[in-house]
């Protein structure tokens, strides 16, 4: 296997994806939302209990689904994280009832050797595992919009005091600025953070 293809497993799911999404439009805006949602809905269809190849499978089709459906999403019937946790929902089912016997079999085996803790059924618990995915990548998208838009040593200082929870000391004497810059960034961009946030959960 080519070392690009181990380095992002998901290359041609997403190409075949991007493919597909291009009948309903603006190619651009629907790789912005691959880039955007993918790996949350891959994250909850692994905590699921799927398979990779059946997760990237959940992620194709719930991308194709909201594609085809977004047209009709009604923000007063609710949020779109609902709507989303509930198109993803339905093709994780689906991959759970595509099972062939023996694989059911199989994997419950593997269960039966598995801690309690470490299994999550498909059809039990998911708006906690959504919630908890939701926040985790909502975050990470956030602060990589936030590191495309400011500039490259001011992210530096804020990663090292935000992400790596270095003190303000340390982060100073580790990239040459005063501690009051330090302060003046982690201050500045966190407020940009903050509406990084809100934009994207709106």
């Amino acid at each position: 296997m080519p070392r690009s293809a181990k380095a992002d497993p998901l290359l041609v799911t997403r190409q075949s994806l991007i493919a597909r999404l291009q009948d309903w439009g603006d190619a651009r805006k629907w790789q912005e939302f691959f880039e955007t949602y993918w790996h949350l809905i891959y994250s909850v269809a692994m905590r699921s209990g799927l398979k990779d190849d059946e997760a990237q499978e959940v992620v194709q089709e719930t991308c194709i689904a909201v594609a085809k459906n977004v047209g009709r999403y009604d923000p007063k019937a609710g949020s779109f994280k609902a709507w989303m946790l509930q198109m993803s929902r339905w093709r994780i089912t689906d991959q759970f009832r595509k099972r062939p016997k023996n694989r059911q079999e199989r994997d419950n085996d593997d269960t039966r050797r598995t801690s309690t803790m470490d299994r999550l059924p498909a059809e039990q618990n998911l708006d906690t595992v959504w919630e908890e995915e939701w926040k985790r990548h909502l975050l990470d998208a956030a602060l990589s919009q936030l590191k495309r838009k400011v500039d490259a040593k001011h992210y530096q200082v804020f990663d090292c005091v935000l992400c790596k929870g270095w003190s303000a000391t340390k982060t100073a004497k580790s990239l040459g600025v005063s501690i009051a810059q330090v302060y003046l960034i982690k201050h500045r961009l966190k407020g940009l953070l903050k509406k990084e946030l809100a934009s994207l959960d709106r």
